[in-house]
């Protein structure tokens, strides 16, 4: 009996010490959370994409690439006014092409669409991560609150149960925030992946 009333003594004392650290990680993802909706803000405002554009470049490229024109192509390539990482990936296919090392073009996709899933990582992490270190910090604090009802002990019962809501309350903003932007740039970066493909396709009519 003495055992187990000194394992559960040190499971409650271990769970009890991780609060403090629970509570700073929230905080941070927190503060990690509104400077994602400003990144987020700032990435919304720059994106433009014009399809006819697009479409028409794809054209010349293609028709460039296919006369072995690969200077004139890259030319064209590096007009193209897109999102970001449209634009980027047209830049860097151009410089392939000028330094005629075709090969590469579909690795280098590759590599912008593992890009994208690098961005989105942040904000899935938080999504997941920041609820539940919510729910692990709902759940220390209510040890010390029972044990405070128990002796009648009113004033630590209110404090545990503060911290449990408000541990509550930031852990789901933070998620909420990771959820929402993780949501809405996946359909982003779909949407400029599909583009890169197009580009790609305009390409791969050569030889």
């Amino acid at each position: 009996m003495a055992i187990d009333s000194s394992l559960f003594q040190i499971m409650y004392t271990a769970s009890a010490a991780m609060l403090y650290p629970v509570v700073i990680l929230l905080i941070l993802a927190v503060t990690v959370s509104l400077g994602l909706i400003g990144e987020f803000i700032s990435e919304y405002a720059k994106r433009h994409r014009n399809v006819k554009e697009l479409e028409q470049i794809g054209r010349n490229v293609k028709e460039n690439v296919n006369k072995s024109s690969y200077d004139e192509a890259a030319s064209h390539l590096l007009k193209l006014k897109q999102n970001q990482l449209v634009t980027s990936f047209a830049h860097d296919a151009a410089d392939h092409l000028k330094k005629n090392t075709l090969s590469s073009i579909d690795w280098l996709s590759e590599e912008y669409e593992v890009r994208m899933t690098k961005r989105l990582e942040q904000t899935k992490i938080l999504s997941t991560v920041a609820p539940m270190l919510g729910l692990m910090g709902t759940l220390i604090p209510l040890g010390p609150a029972l044990i405070g009802l128990a002796q009648g002990d009113i004033l630590q019962l209110a404090n545990n149960l503060m911290i449990a809501f408000a541990t509550t309350v930031l852990g789901l903003f933070a998620g909420i925030v990771g959820y929402v932007l993780t949501l809405i740039r996946k359909r982003w970066y779909w949407q400029d992946m599909a583009d890169i493909d197009y580009l790609v396709d305009s390409l791969e009519t050569r030889q």
